[in-house]
């Protein structure tokens, strides 16, 4: 599995709105894509659940890495790149996707990057992210937790999906979930 997120920082005035008809127009299309675990499409608005900035940021659980690569070549994300430029993609390996079955209900997501210290154990590091990550889903409106691991900048990515909004901790980042597509 692998998981993937890329983000547009907006203009501070933005009208989100055009981000909101964007998903409704376009997140369909991402229904039943192959190897897609789920694509949340994702956005933030500037002093809303202690955000500071506009956001447009999806999130992605691939089943398969080819999923992604046929993604990023098709045509869909030709017309993201149009209309916002090419992004920094981040991706990470999984170590942990906890998803109910039923994520109808979703509507807020967070996500946290945190850094790897430096000669942290591994195999301990990903028990413990492992075991958060069971221990949170299905309580408190979680829907999904997704813990990850990018080995080239040695940083974990926690990812949630829920039903309300969660709290803000000063290290998460809120989202709304505009539309969530399943493969």
């Amino acid at each position: 599995m692998m998981a993937m997120q890329y983000s547009f920082t907006l203009p501070a005035d933005y009208d989100m709105e055009i981000i909101d008809h964007r998903i409704r127009e376009k997140g369909p299309a991402m229904n039943g894509f192959p190897h897609l675990g789920f694509k949340a499409f994702l956005s933030a608005r500037r002093g809303e659940y202690g955000s500071r900035e506009n956001l447009y940021a999806p999130f992605y659980l691939w089943k398969q890495p080819e999923g992604a690569g046929d993604f990023i070549c098709g045509p869909g994300f030709a017309a993201l790149t149009d209309a916002f430029g090419r992004p920094r993609i981040r991706h990470w390996i999984v170590w942990s996707a906890q998803v109910l079955s039923d994520l109808a209900n979703t509507r807020f997501a967070d996500c946290e990057y945190r850094a790897i210290e430096p000669y942290a154990q591994l195999p301990h590091l990903r028990q413990q992210e492992v075991a958060l990550a069971k221990q949170e889903t299905g309580g408190k409106h979680v829907l999904a937790r997704i813990a990850a691991f990018d080995p080239h900048d040695w940083t974990i990515v926690r990812f949630g999906l829920y039903a309300e909004a969660p709290p803000a901790s000063g290290t998460n980042q809120i989202y709304r979930v505009g539309h969530l597509s399943r493969g």
